[in-house]
């Protein structure tokens, strides 16, 4: 066991040091070029609505976000709408999963295999990504690091009820903000296996961890009904498994450097469940439906981050009795080589680019090109969110195709007509805007309207004025004299 750092008498806390870390990665670049994604400006925008309108909304769609979308209305409402309280409960979400990591370590293995824990998790490329997003994965992350660090917590004999409680309200909390989250408890249940806990524990785990999967039922049950939202998803492939398989060798190898004995709570024990388990679940269940996306099991890297923070502590350990002075400095030196590596993804990550699309940078396109009189046209309607981001944008451009606004429908996206009333409108008007995807991530246009209208503006329309940034496309059309 490696000392801990101290002062005096009395022994400083390591994981504060992690923590900062990941708030320093966090805020580098927060506003990544003042850009704005599809996925979070979904987040944006919902966030704005009245309470009763989100109500309303997850009715109809996207259930499963619920209460972040409410934990979000009310930071915005405190704090207002802007890109570092949207990323903010990310960074600062993350900031606490790297001090659990960080405290989980130093308590199984030594205080340098929980300070490299807890400072690689911030390297993490997956990490990097998730920890600037507007939305709730860096937050379940959290829960994860919180839930297993209470699991560690009692599984070394320091428990009571409330501690159990607190277990079990942090993997409801968890399941609310998306239920894939609770793939935890099964890894959670291979910690308590390989520890051999005994049966006064695993009553009191299955009682906490079943209190929690009833308050989530509701949300899973109902959210299945919405399942249509995920059709998008592509079927598994056998290179969507490379990544995970790297993770599961590289853990794999931080598992045997710790070499646990049987039956002994270790980093093993707890890191290696935790990587693996909901890895294995997630391409099990999309097996049956596509399923597969990295972030719904972002969490299993807090067991990556053990894994790589025990093998450190190793190193340090068997280099300390012939290199005294020099062993230390394996944990700095190790982290700044890491850094510097993976620089250039760092800052890439941290580019308007890393995403497929800026909502924001296209509405500038949008206020230049626009003439009193124009109307605008989305395809598909999902890239309404332009409009619904920045509204002074398309101020004084007729929305041709909506019928019925989002926070009326309680849609995302709004209700729009059918084909031949578009037509019609579209007939009547000199010009049009029509906001798309570029070219390089548009996907084949598939609904009936949107065939309408690239066919309408085809046959009468000239297009005059054409702007492509960051994925996405403004193109103005002018109709033929002759028509």
């Amino acid at each position: 066991m490696n000392p801990p750092i101290t002062t005096g008498r009395r022994s400083l806390p390591v994981w504060p040091i992690s923590a900062l870390w990941t708030l320093a990665l966090g805020l580098w670049g927060l506003s990544r070029q003042h850009s704005l994604w599809r996925d979070e400006a979904a987040t944006w925008q919902v966030a704005q609505r009245p309470t009763a309108e989100i109500w309303h909304m997850l009715g109809q769609v996207d259930a499963v976000h619920g209460l972040y979308y409410l934990l979000m209305h009310g930071l915005f409402e405190c704090f207002g709408p802007g890109t570092a309280t949207l990323r903010l409960p990310s960074v600062l979400a993350m900031a606490v999963a790297a001090a659990c990591v960080t405290v989980i370590g130093h308590r199984l293995a030594g205080v340098w295999a929980g300070l490299g824990g807890g400072l690689a998790l911030g390297l993490l490329p997956a990490v990097q990504f998730y920890l600037q997003e507007g939305r709730p994965y860096a937050l379940v992350a959290a829960g994860a690091a919180i839930s297993t660090l209470l699991l560690v917590t009692l599984l070394m004999g320091r428990g009571r009820a409330a501690l159990w409680a607190a277990y079990g309200g942090t993997i409801l909390l968890c399941g609310l903000l998306n239920w894939l989250s609770l793939m935890i408890l099964p890894a959670h249940a291979a910690t308590l296996a390989r520890t051999r806990a005994g049966r006064g524990v695993w009553a009191r785990w299955t009682a906490a961890s079943a209190a929690a999967v009833a308050g989530v039922l509701p949300l899973i049950l109902f959210s299945r009904s919405q399942s249509a939202q995920i059709s998008w998803i592509p079927p598994l492939t056998w290179h969507m498994l490379i990544g995970p398989a790297v993770l599961l060798a590289i853990g794999g190898l931080g598992a045997l450097v710790d070499r646990p004995r049987a039956g002994r709570l270790s980093v093993a024990a707890v890191g290696l469940p935790l990587l693996a388990v909901p890895q294995l679940i997630l391409i099990g269940l999309s097996l049956v439906q596509p399923l597969f996306l990295d972030r719904y099991v972002l969490f299993s890297l807090l067991g990556l981050a053990l894994l790589i923070g025990t093998a450190l502590g190793t190193a340090i350990r068997a280099a300390a009795p012939r290199f005294p002075r020099a062993a230390p400095w394996i944990l700095p030196v190790t982290i700044a080589v890491a850094t510097t590596a993976l620089l250039p993804q760092s800052l890439a990550k941290r580019s308007a680019a890393s995403r497929v699309d800026d909502v924001l940078s296209v509405a500038a396109d949008v206020r230049r090109l626009k003439e009193p009189g124009d109307a605008v046209l989305f395809i598909p309607a999902a890239r309404r969110d332009t409009k619904l981001v920045s509204p002074h944008a398309f101020t004084g451009l007729g929305d041709i195709a909506l019928t019925e606004s989002p926070q009326k429908s309680g849609t995302l996206k709004g209700v729009e007509a059918g084909p031949a009333r578009i037509r019609a409108e579209m007939l009547t008007r000199r010009r049009i805007l029509l906001v798309t995807d570029a070219p390089k991530v548009a996907r084949a246009v598939s609904a009936k309207r949107d065939r309408m209208k690239t066919s309408v503006l085809e046959k009468y329309f000239t297009p005059v004025a054409d702007e492509q940034v960051r994925g996405r496309r403004v193109t103005v059309y002018r109709r033929n004299d002759s028509s």
